[in-house]
């Protein structure tokens, strides 16, 4: 039987033809999407900054991230917004588009099951792919997301 402590409140979070599962912990907030002001010479993943709560938010595309195309915005865009763990990120927060509203769920080791742990560019942050009863999402790196905009953030 599984208790409370067994169980994560989730976020699957819709990408362009996939979702990320993160847990509910790492997300602050999410917001309607606003055109980020892009630096000069920034990766295609780094879409810029956008102003949340008084701060700089820099905003990556997890799509662009993972080797595939950055989709084009639309009405249904949002930023979901994450508490930066590692202290690479001055700002303490970071943003990654979704293409709609996440949904919360609730996991527990019956309903999760490893599914791959290869299938993006070496480098990319991606722990793994898991099973979810019909799902297939993807486990973000989030530390290693964090290492590479603080990177692009100095070199920029």
């Amino acid at each position: 039987m599984n208790t409370a402590a067994d169980e994560v409140y989730s976020l699957l979070i819709p990408l362009t033809g996939d979702r990320l599962i993160v847990p509910r912990a790492c997300v602050a907030e999410v917001v309607r999407f606003g055109a980020p002001k892009r630096s000069e010479g920034s990766q295609p993943w780094h879409l810029g900054a956008v102003n949340w709560n008084g701060r700089d938010l820099p905003v990556v595309s997890y799509e662009g991230l993972i080797g595939k195309d950055v989709p084009v915005p639309t009405g249904r865009t949002r930023i979901v917004v994450f508490v930066a763990s590692t202290g690479e990120l001055k700002t303490g927060f970071f943003g990654i588009t979704t293409q709609g509203f996440p949904q919360l769920v609730r996991v527990n080791r019956d309903v999760l099951k490893l599914e791959a742990t290869e299938g993006w560019p070496e480098g990319a942050p991606a722990l793994c792919r898991v099973k979810m009863i019909n799902e297939f999402p993807l486990i973000p790196d989030l530390e290693r997301l964090e290492y590479l905009l603080a990177r692009e953030s100095i070199q920029a």
